[in-house]
């Protein structure tokens, strides 16, 4: 048995101690490099999934404000939706205007009141209604910056008619800024203002009857005297140069006699028999009273259109159309011009009216005059006894219409009866 020395056992210790060193460091850097693995994975693990957190996070905002630009997106179509069935249901008109005058917004009321068509542009509504009264209302408003209200204008209506308006104008401004524009609100007065007139015309009527029956028969007492004593005379106990003179006073007293009659029979109240009478029979057998009359002076009559159905007095109704027809054809017959008389009708269904226009090719009524061919006794014609239009509008206003004259496309007058129709339900 071989024994080492003290120093071989001591560099056999130290050898063993640095091996038994390695080793442990060795160990050590071995689960050092695991441990750094281990919390690399842990690491990268642990950012993945936060990345994977983000990035759900932001699918989620943009769904978000997706559902929210939709949700947008909806509330203003249906606001619009909202504003453009209130515009279109309002029974007044509204036109909102810009700074320059240009029409932006014409609802259907509107156009409606303001004759304009329904599948018209607004650049062609601006064209219909450039220099209207209703148009310089909201200029002036634009102009002043001040609000216009409850003005009443007047503007052409289909005719020889107008309507009236009455109109409120407000300026148009954006968080107290300047003006940029105008809104104007308006409603149809026609039919108050029509009914005033009609008003007017019966209390104007009645008294106009009080006032003048007395008279009347005072004068047909006379007149009858002066006849009844003309009568007496016996002609052929007159000398022959004396007998033109009482046969004069005799004609003139007849013919005076029949003014005061047919004035009498105007006086008279209207007492109306009421039944449902079709306008387009009524007028029909109006025109072919004098057809044949104007077909041997060279022209003719025409009638056209749709008629409606009036609460009325039949003989009454017809003895007005007749005496339009039969004016028509005077006027044109002391022109020395072949009549053509044209009888156009159309229904309103919006207001409930039937409106019946008479077109003559006649001299026609000049602007300044038409207001006077109405009244009792006021003609042109060498033989007239102003009666017939007078007639015609009695017989009009106490059936609730109205009569307007006016200018035909031929030249001649146009006289339009508006009278309301029976709707049947």
């Amino acid at each position: 048995m071989t024994h080492l020395s003290p120093g071989a056992s001591a560099f056999l210790g130290l050898t063993g101690l640095l091996a038994a060193l390695m080793a442990i460091m060795v160990f050590a850097l071995m689960r050092f490099a695991m441990a750094a693995r281990d919390a690399r994975r842990s690491v990268g693990k642990q950012s993945r999934m936060e990345t994977a957190l983000l990035s759900a996070a932001l699918r989620d905002a943009v769904a978000k404000l997706k559902a929210q630009e939709r949700a947008t997106a909806a509330r203003a179509e249906a606001s619009e939706r909202l504003s453009g069935e209130i515009i279109a249901s309002l029974t007044a008109g509204l036109l909102v205007a810009g700074l320059d005058g240009h029409i932006r917004i014409l609802n259907p009321a509107g156009r409606r009141m303001l004759d304009v068509p329904d599948d018209s542009s607004i650049d062609e509504c601006r064209r219909r209604l450039a220099g209207t009264p209703l148009m310089q209302v909201i200029e002036e408003c634009l102009q002043s910056g001040e609000a216009i209200l409850r003005r009443a204008v007047t503007v052409p209506a289909a005719g020889p008619s107008v309507s009236h308006l009455g109109v409120s104008v407000s300026p148009l401004f954006e968080d107290h800024g300047p003006i940029h524009g105008a809104i104007c609100l308006f409603t149809d007065l026609t039919a108050v203002k029509n009914l005033e007139e009609q008003l007017r015309l019966k209390n104007s009527l009645a008294e106009l009857g009080e006032l003048t029956a007395g008279i009347a028969h005072e004068f047909r007492n006379g007149l009858a005297t002066i006849h009844g004593y003309s009568k007496l005379i016996d002609l052929d106990g007159l000398p022959e140069k004396y007998r033109p003179y009482v046969e004069g006073i005799r004609s003139e007293a007849e013919s005076l006699g029949q003014v005061v009659t047919n004035f009498l029979n105007f006086a008279r109240p209207a007492q109306l028999t009421l039944s449902r009478v079709a306008l387009q029979a009524i007028c029909a057998r109006a025109v072919d009273e004098i057809r044949s009359e104007a077909r041997a002076l060279g022209g003719d009559v025409e009638i056209s259109g749709t008629f409606g159905v009036v609460e009325g007095d039949e003989v009454l109704l017809r003895q007005a159309f007749s005496n339009l027809l039969r004016n028509a054809m005077e006027a044109c017959a002391g022109a020395s011009t072949p009549p053509r008389i044209v009888v156009q009708s159309q229904i309103d269904a919006v207001q409930r009216l039937s409106r019946v226009i008479v077109n003559d090719n006649g001299p026609g009524i000049p602007s300044g005059s038409r207001d006077r061919v109405f009244r009792p006794f006021v003609t042109s014609k060498r033989n007239g006894t102003g009666l017939g239009l007078a007639l015609v509008q009695k017989i009009v206003v106490f059936h609730n219409g109205r009569v307007s004259v006016g200018a035909s496309p031929s030249g001649g007058a146009a006289l339009q009866v508006t009278l309301p129709i029976v709707v049947e339900r």
